[in-house]
């Protein structure tokens, strides 16, 4: 009972700023050390000294970008849809929503999995695998993705749900576990003085890493059973039918713009393997540090995302907006101190995953042009995820597309012909800053029609 007041006090009474920071940092902590290991894996690999190592990397890079979306299709639709539950105070719905996206999360990762070891030639083919980076690339990704997709899957998928009842600690504590275990076991499977499993060893720590944050979580959740709403219950999936359009409904606006990143990242990676192998190893290098304020804004907006949808579903606007107005200047505020902290010193920054002067020329040029689009984006991410909270379907798809895989092609092309290879990493910039003025126009527009309800129902009160 205590659990459940403590948490009913965090969602509707604890002063916002204060609310937000509980829910936020342990969501931006967790994101950090995925970062970590995401730049240790780079980061081990560049030590190998072969920009066909760290290339090969880089082409099964679309993988992480997948199976999150997979993630956050019953991730982010369940974790809403169950803070909307308790802010409406059902729990039963609430336990029968996290075992519906719990099972399919699961069913849908090994479905993936098994997809992938069909497809794995043309597909590594397509991202820019060549001839000499092939053999390695696969390596990688039988254990990423063949062996290890599931607990990847089910690791982000159990985080969000857990977050959602306000658990923002224990989700943080799951992911970073296997964070934290990847970074230690990296060394040992990759370099030539231990098992020198060289980039294939990546892959290995990787998969086994976030297995064991998806035991850690499943036995949070198991071990909490009676205080928590979070179940696994098979019973459950009786009400599919009940649940599972509003779990995508909301879901599918993170998926899609996650696999439409893979999309604009396979195109960009194509047109970057054909000038030449350190082109690709320095883009592979630059995303692994563009991922910090990426991140960062990633684990603002998960941990704002229960907040809003509770606040939302119990008609509490006014705490929604101001939860909403902190979490975006704290990640807008850190995107920044990111973009001067990049263009400062890119040269060393890039330095420090490999010693190979043509890659650190390449890769200093990269980062000094895809950092200016980070504000923009930090921006982008908590407005798509109000909009999810509040159930606007149709906003948060047309920003999630705007900003990957379907304008971005086309400028992609323009810019390739009219600056060679630098013209290609100039178009995330140019796209994230489309969004954010789409993003913007929504977000007024939805405040303009609350204000115009708000403003009829005081003056039908008035005139009763």
């Amino acid at each position: 009972m205590k659990a459940t007041v403590d948490k009913t006090y965090l969602f509707e009474q604890m002063p916002v700023k204060q609310a937000v920071l509980k829910q936020i940092l342990p969501s931006i902590a967790s994101q950090m050390v995925v970062l970590l290991y995401n730049l240790a894996d780079t980061y081990f690999v560049g030590m190998l000294n072969d920009p066909r190592q760290t290339a090969a990397v880089t082409v099964v890079s679309f993988a992480f970008t997948l199976m999150t979306a997979i993630a956050n299709l019953f991730g982010v639709g369940g974790a809403s849809r169950i803070a909307q539950s308790l802010g409406k105070h059902d729990p039963v719905a609430a336990k029968q929503i996290s075992s519906i996206a719990i099972w399919f999360g699961l069913a849908v990762s090994v479905l993936f999995s098994m997809l992938f070891r069909v497809l794995a030639s043309p597909v590594l083919r397509i991202c820019g695998a060549t001839e000499d980076t092939y053999r390695i690339a696969f390596d990688y990704a039988k254990w990423v993705i063949i062996v290890g997709g599931p607990g990847t899957i089910l690791n982000v998928l159990l985080s969000n749900l857990v977050r959602a009842e306000g658990n923002a600690l224990v989700a943080s504590v799951g992911v970073s576990l296997g964070g934290v275990l990847n970074i230690i076991l990296d060394p040992f499977f990759i370099l030539p003085q231990f098992l020198n499993m060289e980039a294939g060893g990546a892959g290995l720590a990787t998969a086994v890493s976030n297995y064991a944050g998806t035991i850690f979580l499943l036995f949070c959740i198991f071990s909490k059973r009676r205080t928590s709403v979070l179940r696994m219950d098979l019973k459950h999936l009786r009400r599919t039918g009940t649940h599972i359009g509003s779990i995508m409904k909301i879901g599918i606006p993170s998926a899609v713009q996650y696999a439409l990143t893979v999309v604009a990242v396979v195109a960009l990676m194509k047109f970057t393997s054909g000038y030449s192998t350190e082109a690709l190893a320095a883009l592979g290098i630059v995303r692994k540090l563009d991922l910090l304020p990426l991140y960062f804004a990633i684990g603002t907006a998960n941990g704002m995302l229960p907040l809003l949808s509770y606040n939302f579903a119990s008609g509490d606007r006014h705490r929604r907006r101001k939860v909403f107005s902190f979490g975006a200047k704290v990640s807008l505020g850190f995107s920044v101190l990111c973009l001067l902290c990049y263009e400062l010193f890119a040269p060393a920054l890039i330095g420090l995953f490999i010693n190979d002067p043509a890659t650190i020329a390449y890769g200093s040029r990269f980062l000094r042009i895809m950092v200016v689009a980070m504000p923009m984006m930090s921006v982008c991410y908590p407005m798509i995820i109000q909009f999810q909270s509040m159930g606007r379907v149709k906003e948060s798809l047309i920003c999630s597309i705007i900003r990957k895989g379907v304008i971005d092609i086309p400028i992609l092309f323009l810019m390739n012909m009219l600056i060679p290879l630098y013209g290609c990493v100039m178009v995330q910039p140019i796209v994230d800053f489309i969004a954010m003025i789409v993003a913007l126009y929504f977000y007024k527009k939805i405040s303009d029609e609350e204000n115009l309800k708000l403003s009829d129902a005081e003056h039908q009160q008035t005139t009763i």
